[in-house]
C-alpha cells in the first residue's frame, strides 16, 4: 500500500542514518538550469504512442522543445545515458550534469574508488540553520577519470556529501552523491557544481518530491487518452493553489485539507462566511 510504501521509506532512512535526497533545499536563482524530470507527463508533438513512453524515450523529444545551447541540463539517475550525454553536446551544444547510481554500475565503482580516500574537499559550505537543522555540504571533483571511463564528453566526476544535524536533537544523518558533467574545470568550479546540483534538488523538494510521495503519481492506474496528461496538470495546479497563499509546507496542508470539504472552501475563500483564520 501506498502508507507503507511511505512509512518502510521513513524507516529504511532512519535505520542507515542516511538522510533522503529530497530534503536537499535552497532554490537556484541560475535560470541557465534546466532538469529534465517527470518529463513524460508534458505532450511532445501530436503522437499518442511518444506521449505514454517512458522518461528515457521521452527526454529528447521534450528538450528539442527548448532552447539548450549553453545550459546545464541536470537530471537523475535514469537519465544518465550515453545517448542522452550525446544528444546534448553534440548536436544542442549544451551541458549535461547527471546523477550517477547503480544502474550505471561500472561508472559508480570508477567513481567510487578514485573518491575512496578523498582527504579535504576541494569546496564546503554550511547552510543557515533553518528549519530546525544545520547543513553543511562538501564536494570533491577530479578530471582524472576523463581518459578513462566510459562515457561521452567527461569533463569532470565529483562526489557530494551532506552532513545535516538536527538542532533540537543533535542526531546528525550523511548523505553521499556521485555524479558527472561534461563541464571542465575551467568551465566550472566545485563551488559552481554544488550550485547546481542545489539547483537540480530545490525541483525536487518544491514540487516532484510532492508528487512522488504525496499524489504517489508513479502508482497512478490513469493510463488511457487524454487522462494521464490531466491528471499530471490538476496536481501541479493543486500544487501552484496551496502555494500562492504562501504556507510553509504543501504537503503539511494537504494533510489538514484531506477530506474535508468545508476547510476547502474556506481556504480557497469560496463561501460567504469563510473563517478567516484559515491560510
Amino acid at each position: 500500500k501506498p502508507g507503507n510504501r511511505r512509512q518502510n521509506h521513513a524507516q529504511r532512512l532512519r535505520s542507515t542514518g542516511i538522510s533522503s535526497p529530497y530534503h536537499e533545499r535552497g532554490r537556484s536563482p541560475d535560470q541557465t538550469l534546466l532538469r529534465s524530470k517527470k518529463v513524460r507527463t508534458i505532450p511532445a508533438a501530436d503522437d499518442e504512442s511518444v506521449k505514454r513512453t517512458n522518461e528515457i524515450n521521452l527526454a529528447i523529444p521534450l528538450l528539442d522543445t527548448i532552447d539548450l545551447k549553453g545550459k546545464d541540463v541536470t537530471a537523475d539517475a535514469l537519465l544518465t545515458q550515453r545517448k542522452i550525454a550525446d544528444y546534448l553536446v553534440i548536436r544542442r551544444q549544451a551541458h549535461y550534469h547527471f546523477t550517477v547510481k547503480g544502474n550505471q554500475r561500472r561508472l559508480l565503482d570508477d567513481i567510487t574508488l578514485l573518491f575512496q580516500d578523498r582527504g579535504q574537499p576541494d569546496y564546503s559550505e554550511c547552510s543557515p540553520p533553518d528549519h530546525g537543522r544545520i547543513e553543511i555540504r562538501k564536494i570533491w571533483v577530479s578530471s582524472e577519470l576523463n581518459d578513462y571511463i566510459d562515457f561521452p564528453h567527461v569533463g569532470q566526476v565529483f562526489i557530494i556529501e551532506r552532513e545535516c544535524t538536527n538542532k533540537k536533537t543533535g542526531k546528525l544523518s550523511l548523505d553521499v552523491a556521485y555524479g558527472i558533467t561534461s563541464r571542465t574545470t575551467r568551465e566550472a568550479s566545485p563551488k559552481r557544481l554544488l550550485e547546481i546540483n542545489r539547483g537540480h534538488w530545490s525541483i525536487e523538494n518544491s514540487c516532484h518530491y510532492i508528487l512522488d510521495w504525496n499524489f504517489d503519481e508513479d502508482r497512478s492506474r490513469i493510463r488511457t487518452g487524454h487522462g494521464p496528461e490531466n491528471g499530471s496538470r490538476l496536481r501541479r495546479f493543486v500544487i501552484g493553489l496551496i502555494k500562492s497563499k504562501k504556507i510553509s509546507s504543501v504537503a503539511q496542508k494537504m494533510r489538514e485539507l484531506n477530506r474535508n470539504v468545508r476547510l476547502v472552501f474556506d481556504y480557497l475563500r469560496m463561501t460567504k462566511n469563510t473563517c478567516q483564520s484559515i491560510h
